[in-house]
């Protein structure tokens, strides 16, 4: 599938509605990350029902134990292109009897793509048909490859609007651990990363984080960002010798370490009565 404007040039997978091409038509770069399994064999999956891993990779829903795996299903399935434009498109994932299986609940989930200028938005909607109440974490995880060939995230700074610390979250095992907290100081809104700190992600919960952009560090100019209100928890990520970043907003996060609760009383867990829907969206913005 592909969109584009004079801008923009994207191509999107029906597998998982993701993302794999990102072109910045003003440079002819490739912006998304390619997906070479060397390092990470994705490009930007969709992170639902789960967001990250759940406590033992599993969910406890009415009472009983489903399996789970890291970032959900949603990323594996087939969706259904239901609408498409030059500068548009609209995927849909609906509850099946495989999804039951780890996932017992009935959803319909709307994945939309559209192109404003420089920009990309990205639409997540979850509709509830059922007769009950549906819980679920949402997530973003977009890898943003860096501008110039031998490159490394030496040569970049993360920019944090109207933010001055982040009071983070470790990750262990791809779980949360709730203390203690550390902190991390900007310098006039940059943070300096570095292969280590982003190895290990940093979790960022409380809504600190509405906007994250790459900067390039020889001349802090913007390179790529993504921006969007309300996102409960966001992630930074790169493997270690990595050629990209990943920013990730996230409407809810990884369980905590020995979390063994229902999932509906899950920290940041979203929660959407029958009839109704849950819908956030995020825009990523192409610097220059």
């Amino acid at each position: 599938m592909k969109l584009e404007n004079e801008h923009i040039y994207l191509e999107i997978s029906e597998k998982g509605a993701e993302l794999i091409k990102i072109q910045n038509k003003k440079t002819g770069k490739d912006v998304l990350w390619t997906g070479d399994p060397k390092f990470w064999g994705r490009h930007s999956p969709i992170l639902f029902p789960n967001v990250g891993k759940t406590h033992q990779d599993i969910v406890k829903i009415h009472g009983k134990d489903y399996p789970t795996k890291q970032h959900g299903f949603a990323r594996d399935c087939m969706f259904e292109c239901i609408s498409k434009q030059e500068d548009m498109a609209v995927f849909l994932l609906q509850s099946n009897e495989k999804t039951r299986e780890e996932y017992p609940f009935d959803f319909q989930l709307y994945i939309t793509y559209r192109l404003v200028e420089n920009q990309i938005g990205v639409e997540w909607k979850v509709t509830n048909p059922s007769d009950e109440t549906i819980f679920f974490t949402i997530g973003g995880h977009p890898a943003f490859m860096f501008e110039q060939e031998g490159e490394s995230c030496a040569d970049y700074l993360i920019k944090i609007p109207k933010v001055e610390q982040l009071i983070c979250t470790k990750a262990e095992m791809g779980l949360g651990v709730t203390e203690p907290k550390y902190t991390l100081n900007l310098e006039e809104e940059f943070l300096t990363v570095n292969e280590d700190m982003l190895s290990e992600t940093i979790i960022a919960d409380g809504e600190q984080i509405k906007e994250a952009w790459l900067y390039r560090k020889k001349d802090k100019s913007p390179y790529i960002g993504v921006k969007g209100d309300g996102f409960v928890s966001y992630g930074i990520w790169a493997p270690k010798g990595a050629p990209f970043i990943c920013l990730e907003p996230w409407a809810g996060r990884c369980d905590d370490i020995g979390f063994s609760g229902d999932i509906s009383e899950k920290p940041g867990i979203n929660s959407v009565q029958s009839g109704e829907s849950f819908t956030k969206s995020y825009q990523i913005i192409i610097g220059c």
